[in-house]
């Protein structure tokens, strides 16, 4: 479908029409498999006093008028992790939430502003128990679809085969030809300079004022993350520590942390943590994200207080967020995101 057509001429919704009844089924197995794992849904509210504390994540701003009339500046979520977060801290151990999720600056044909997030938290369970609950979800989003392999564009991708499992620097390693580690110091501070060499060595362009972390996101979009999920899924796992700020750090390894991204056909898919639980290192880490948004932007969003007062009452805990409608898309082989939602972004 053309994404500038009108998606609700009849001629081209019976065109998507079996695309998102495809969507449907899919919601429901997984909402299926996650009861008979003992899950309760929840309904985090979309409004949020911040809409996270990403660097380079961009909320859509609005106000809650008052009773008195007065303004107070709100934030639609960029996803449901701080609510559902403080769920856990009041005594939740195994929830998720299908939440609609909006970010700024992003659209193209795997971004819509407003999308549908797929998150869910395990208390008490390692981070990795979560990367076979997503193996299993997209085993049952290809079953429902009826196909016999995830798609994007010219790329496939077999969930049911043994997915690969590598860190990012093994990754650097082997698809950029870069020493990653190289530049992090034993206690997870980086070293600009020193990944600025690697980069110069492998030809890749670089700006004099790039960060170690603008660098970073260089080699890991045009030479890692297009090799990833090529014929099986690739489990991205052990983050550097100064790219994970909502993840603990790995036991005996400061450098890295327990985050890891699932990749099928060169395409991101979900993003899960072993859960940093701890306020007032969560407070310097926003505070260092902050700062950086400051400086790229020009502009800062509030800490959510509420959330760091709960933070010290949540449990440890394992949680993951997955792009529902991208795994719509590629066990549906559609092209755009907008193919397999039910009323696009205008």
């Amino acid at each position: 479908m053309n994404p500038s057509s009108r998606w609700w001429s009849p001629a081209f919704h019976a065109d998507r029409r079996p695309l998102l009844l495809t969507r449907n089924r899919i919601q429901s197995a997984i909402r299926g498999w996650l009861a008979g794992e003992g899950f309760t849904e929840v309904d985090p509210a979309a409004l949020a006093a911040s809409p996270g504390n990403e660097a380079h994540l961009h909320g859509f701003a609005t106000q809650a008028i008052g009773n008195d009339g007065q303004p107070r500046p709100m934030y639609l979520h960029t996803s449901p992790e701080f609510a559902m977060k403080k769920l856990l801290a009041a005594g939740e151990t195994r929830i998720h939430a299908f939440s609609h999720v909006w970010r700024n600056r992003e659209r193209g044909p795997l971004h819509s502003p407003e999308f549908t997030m797929l998150e869910w938290y395990r208390v008490g369970e390692g981070y990795e128990v979560l990367m076979a609950d997503t193996m299993a979800f997209l085993r049952l989003a290809l079953r429902e679809a009826g196909a016999g392999l995830l798609r994007f564009r010219d790329r496939t991708c077999d969930p049911f085969a043994e997915p690969e499992r590598l860190s990012v620097a093994e990754a650097f390693r082997s698809h950029a030809g870069v020493d990653l580690m190289a530049s992090i110091r034993a206690d997870g501070t980086t070293d600009a300079a020193r990944l600025g060499q690697e980069l110069d060595r492998i030809g890749l362009r670089r700006a004099p004022d790039d960060t170690w972390s603008d660098m970073l996101s260089r080699v890991l979009s045009e030479k890692v993350e297009p090799k990833l999920g090529q014929g099986r899924v690739t489990i991205l796992d052990h983050y550097p520590s100064a790219e994970a700020a909502l993840a603990r750090k790995v036991p005996g390894d400061a450098r890295v942390a327990e985050r890891f991204e699932v990749y099928a056909c060169g395409v991101e898919l979900a993003n899960g943590f072993g859960e940093l639980t701890d306020p007032a290192e969560q407070r310097l880490r926003f505070q260092g994200e902050m700062a950086e948004k400051a400086r790229v932007y020009g502009e800062t969003y509030p800490l959510d207080e509420d959330f760091l007062a709960a933070l010290a009452l949540m449990p440890p805990a394992a949680g993951i967020a997955m792009g529902f409608d991208r795994v719509v898309m590629l066990a549906t082989g559609a092209p755009r995101i907008d193919d397999v939602l039910w009323t696009p972004v205008p």
